[in-house]
């Protein structure tokens, strides 16, 4: 081999080798960038707010009992006309009011029980439906009920699937709000962490928006709802 052609392996080689190890060190300043950008942080935002529920159902139940189908429709009627009254005096309109058919069991009809000592054959129940805005309205009218009692009229308890409930309807209005306001809690809490940690907060990463939940305040006020929603929202985070 030559002169010329060793010297010019030898330069060729010394190029590669600055070239292998400039490569080289692009990778690994890449690797470290990738590896800050891996820096996060996960945080929660909440937002709670009071709501007073806009719309109530109340099923008001009666019971009748009696010998003869005519007398028992009769007395379920007069119940009803007597309930419709009273909730009339409350500002509950004939609109926001339901009478459902009304339910009637032959107890000789049972295959069951002693029928000989049966005092009355035939029971009946009516069930009365406000479906109102006007909440307060109805809120008076429950507290008075012992009313309907004292005119003689049977109430029923009220069971699972047939128990008053108040019903917010206006999570659409204050969605937006709540959501906004869960994000800068979410912010604030990933700030302070990284202000503690000696880092620089970044863009977000992901965010997951919790579902939202519209629950009572307490037993004794159900018509009061905490409504509530968590974010959790991921950031980068640098040096």
């Amino acid at each position: 081999m030559s002169q010329q052609s060793t010297r010019s392996a030898i330069a060729l080689g010394i190029l590669l080798f600055l070239g292998l190890g400039f490569l080289g060190y692009l990778v690994s300043e890449a690797a470290i960038s990738i590896k800050l950008l891996e820096r996060t942080v996960t945080v929660k935002g909440l937002s709670e707010r009071e709501m007073t529920a806009d719309i109530a159902i109340w099923p008001i139940s009666s019971q009748v009992a009696g010998n003869s189908l005519e007398d028992l429709y009769r007395l379920i009627q007069n119940n009803n006309t007597t309930i419709v009254a009273y909730l009339e005096k409350y500002r509950i309109t004939q609109s926001d009011i339901t009478i459902a058919l009304p339910s009637v069991v032959d107890l000789h009809a049972q295959n069951y029980g002693d029928k000989e000592h049966i005092k009355f054959r035939y029971t009946g129940t009516s069930t009365i439906t406000i479906y109102t805005k006007h909440i307060d309205n109805v809120r008076e009218a429950m507290s008075g009920v012992i009313e309907l009692g004292k005119k003689g009229i049977v109430l029923t308890a009220q069971n699972y699937n047939n128990k008053t409930q108040f019903v917010f309807s206006g999570l659409s209005d204050i969605k937006p709000d709540m959501i906004e306001e869960a994000t800068k809690n979410a912010r604030a809490v990933a700030n302070k962490f990284a202000s503690d940690s000696d880092s620089i907060l970044g863009k977000i990463k992901t965010a997951k928006q919790g579902q939202f939940s519209i629950k009572d305040r307490d037993a004794t006020t159900p018509h009061i709802k905490k409504v509530r929603v968590v974010s959790t929202i991921e950031y980068y985070l640098s040096d």
